[in-house]
């Protein structure tokens, strides 16, 4: 989901307390930052140092004074003045520092994370409680503390030959900060009920509200920052999800320090600092446990991945005596920039970082970015537990009530935890202006729709996917189609397309209609008739909808095509948990657009019917789905993902030529590395049980050109085809094919020359069944295997790049030069 954002470009991020105070606290001698120091005001409030020994402490009330300790070193009372913003702190050793945390050569801190593991099950909520519920507000910002801000107009020179002359007066900073003491740069709100039945957790968000928009972006509100629960084995952060720190391996992962004791809802807690073991350059999980010196529960955690950015997630909880359990309270979250030398754009664009190094020799001068973050804050309330909870419509993780979206500003006095500042009050009203003004809105909606392949006129969404194509059977393709939108119906459809190829002088269609007949399962019967062309052997999952794609490079060098006429009833639905599924009836008439016969006992085809009946079913457990008001999404992709799809001809029905039945698998799993680095693994099978003629069988997406020299073999490189197999090369009744990719970390050899290298590795496996029935096209079996390997310098300058690619193993060619491929590659960067 954090992908989609890329859209909500059009918002660059303190939540600022009436009273804040910032320093740093450090060794007196050495000068290094002390790391998670403790800070404490007079009226209460505490906070603790970060990494660098940075902090920044607020209150409702003055600050008259702070106190700082830190394991090891005397503590150290200061004077707040109201005038001075910004303290550095500096803390003596104690020379019996030792003495004073251990009596033993022991670490303490490790037999206390043991006795912290060995107690989650009953320290675990979702784990000692049979039931829960709670309401719970959520505020997040975009905003920038403006006392950070210098707001100098500043004076710009041009240096030349002749010397140094004014070009013009700079008032951005003065701008920014005005505009930052007036108001935030987004804002939203959310009013939500959540429900633990036992087995699971469900959000019913019952209150919306965002700056700058009529409809929420309802991928901001699914928006998943930090764990909801501590005692996961895996936490996550932003996304990204880490080994947990009290996992049972946490031992192994993780270095633990005992700092200090702390009182927290008036008990006794240990104060623990962790830290990653590994030592590499990607962000490793730090952070401070507060476990209780009784139960060993959590009473607060702190969570912080410093990197190109900087992460921060706090838990807070409260104490529940009767059941010896600590429940969750609140949540923070925080972004900032951190170390990084490149652009970094995050939520869309709600968050803006510009890279520190300018033409790699001078600090560039700090812009408005450098100032902004991201914060986040949820507190619960209502909290009832152990009575019966029954939870509607449990397969969605998160809902949205139709009712959530406009609720009047007596429902938002009801359930704010404080009141709005006059910086929220005024975000509203002004973020709102400038949206309608600017038409915010409604350019997010068409970005929405154009990245999903299609472009909104009215009622009618027309398909960017059947304008122009191009192919070596019907030459220039130029088409026009779409389909009808919510403005038309949000119970009915129209579908429809019309295409004409410039070289086979042909008109290709598509006319469908369709109705949904359950909203919440997005439950739709449809039926269509195609009269097209389609590649021979090409697999097509029926809950996978062709994507949008500027350009298609296996399809410019294809010419074996067969036309197609067909009559299609589908029944499409959600309604299964974590997948989509299709059933579908279809007659369909075949006509070879090459030189092919089909021998059948003796009969001859060069044309045929099938009547089919197919189940096509995609299931991604892992992914989160949301149900708003339009239907249910699937808020983020998380893999593995897997899809399934069974044909079977229908004998005797409506002229149908041919008993069989295919069944077909795809697995994908993509591993995000903390460093950059990613991982993709695909696994595909397929087999064809029966008579089946060689256009429905199996060709392994090859895309290499049968030409004598590697420059005339050079085209665009496919995202998941085989390079250095040629086309109609290989047939297969049934198959089995692997690819690995392993995508490293961009290498910076000049300012825009920023190469990204991948390694890919691909394997297949296919046999056919009675290949003497196939006549008047030339095929291998693929029975002893298929394997190349290669590298793809990629996004080398504005997406383009370059492959290299290498076939050996049984296939091996004898002539070295046909074993090379060199392709051209493409990627188009919009975070999606």
């Amino acid at each position: 989901m954090k992908h989609f954002l890329i859209l909500f470009f059009f918002f660059t991020l303190s939540l600022k307390a009436q009273f804040q105070v910032n320093g740093i606290v450090k060794d007196a001698v050495n000068q290094k930052g002390l790391p998670f120091a403790s800070i404490h005001s007079n009226d209460g409030s505490n906070t603790v140092s970060d990494v660098d020994g940075k902090f920044s402490i607020t209150s409702k009330n003055q600050i008259s004074f702070l106190t700082i300790s830190y394991v090891g070193y005397q503590s150290q009372s200061i004077a707040v003045d109201i005038n001075q913003l910004y303290y550095k702190i500096l803390l003596q050793q104690k020379t019996n520092s030792l003495n004073e945390v251990r009596v033993s050569n022991i670490n303490p801190a490790l037999a206390i994370i043991k006795k912290t593991i060995q107690n989650k099950t009953k320290n675990n909520p979702q784990e000692k409680l049979n039931s829960f519920e709670f309401k719970s507000y959520n505020k997040l910002i975009v905003t920038a503390n403006p006392d950070s801000i210098n707001g100098k107009i500043d004076s710009v020179f041009t240096i030349n030959p002749f010397g140094k002359h004014f070009k013009k007066l700079d008032s951005t900073d003065y701008k920014f900060k005005q505009l930052i003491r007036k108001q935030h740069l987004f804002q939203t709100e959310k009013v939500s009920h959540y429900q633990y039945d036992g087995k699971r957790l469900k959000e019913t968000i019952l209150g919306t509200k965002m700056s700058g928009f009529k409809q929420p972006v309802y991928e901001i509100l699914s928006f998943n920052l930090q764990s909801f629960s501590i005692y996961d084995s895996k936490y996550e952060l932003f996304e990204t999800k880490y080994n947990s720190p009290i996992a049972d391996n946490a031992l192994t992962d993780y270095n633990f320090k005992l700092l200090d004791t702390v009182a927290i809802n008036g008990r006794n807690t240990y104060m623990i600092h962790f830290k990653n073991k590994k030592k590499k350059k990607a962000a490793g999980l730090e952070g401070i446990l507060y476990i209780d010196q009784d139960n060993y529960g959590i009473a607060k955690a702190i969570m912080r991945i410093k990197g190109i950015l900087d992460i921060s997630g706090t838990h807070e909880f409260t104490y529940i005596p009767e059941e010896n359990l600590w429940f969750p309270f609140q949540k923070k979250f925080k972004i900032v920039k951190g170390t990084n030398d490149d652009d970094i754009n995050i939520l869309g664009g709600t968050i803006q970082f510009d890279g520190d190094i300018e033409d790699n020799l001078r600090t560039r001068k700090r812009v408005e970015s450098d100032y902004i973050y991201l914060y986040s804050q949820t507190s619960n309330f209502d909290v009832a537990y152990n009575s019966p909870v029954i939870i509607n419509k449990p397969i969605v993780a998160v809902e949205l009530k139709d009712e959530a979206i406009n609720k009047p500003e007596s429902f938002w006095e009801q359930y704010r935890t404080e009141n709005l500042d006059s910086r929220s009050q005024k975000t509203y009203l002004l973020v709102d202006s400038i949206s309608i003004k600017k038409r915010i809105e409604n350019r997010l909606n068409l970005g929405r729709k154009i990245l999903s392949g299609y472009l909104p006129f009215n009622a009618w969404d027309f398909d960017l996917r059947k304008l122009i194509s191009y192919n070596n059977y019907e030459g220039l393709r130029l088409g026009i189609g779409g389909i009808t939108n919510n403005a038309f119906s949000s119970k009915y459809r129209l579908e429809g397309y019309g295409a004409y190829g410039l070289r086979d002088y042909n008109f290709k269609y598509n006319l469908g209609v369709g109705a949904r007949v359950d909203k919440f399962s997005n439950t739709w019967i449809g039926a269509s008739y195609t009269d097209d062309l389609r590649e021979i052997a090409s697999t097509d999952y029926a809950v996978e909808p062709r994507s949008f794609k500027i350009y298609d490079p296996r399809s410019i060098n294809f010419s074996t095509f067969y036309r197609y006429e067909q009559w299609r009833i589908a029944l499409e639905s959600k309604i299964i948990p974590n997948t989509e599924s299709a059933l579908i009836l279809a007659n369909t008439f075949v006509t070879p657009k090459f030189n092919y016969t089909y021998n059948l006992n003796g009969t001859l085809y060069d044309k045929y019917t099938m009547t089919t009946a197919s189940v096509s079913i995609k299931w991604s457990p892992y992914s989160d789905y949301m149900q708003t008001p339009t239907g249910r999404i699937e808020t983020e992709k998380r893999y593995p993902k897997f899809t399934f799809q069974v044909t079977k001809s229908i004998p005797g029905a409506l002229n149908n030529d041919f008993n069989y039945t295919k069944i077909d698998f795809k697995g994908e799993y993509l591993i995000n590395h903390l460093d950059g680095q990613h991982t993709y693994f695909l696994f595909e099978t397929g087999g064809a049980f029966g008579d089946l003629p060689l256009p429905q069988l199996y060709s392994i997406s090859p895309n290499n050109l049968n030409q004598e020299t590697i420059f005339q073999r050079i085209t665009f490189a496919g995202k998941n085809s085989f390079e250095t197999m040629f086309f109609n090369e290989f047939f297969s009744s049934e198959y089995v094919s692997f690819q690995f990719k392993h995508g490293f970390k961009r290498i910076y050899l000049l300012k825009k020359i920023k190469p990204a290298i991948d390694f890919v590795t691909r394997m297949a496996w296919g046999n056919i069944k009675n290949p003497e029935n196939h006549i008047g096209i030339d095929f291998k079996p693929m029975n002893k295997g298929f394997f190349e390997s290669g590298l793809e310098f990629n996004q080398i300058f504005n997406g383009f790049g370059i492959g290299s690619y290498y076939r050996y193993g049984p296939n091996h060619l004898s002539d070295f030069k046909d074993n090379i491929a060199v392709k051209l590659t493409f990627i188009l960067d919009l975070g999606i």
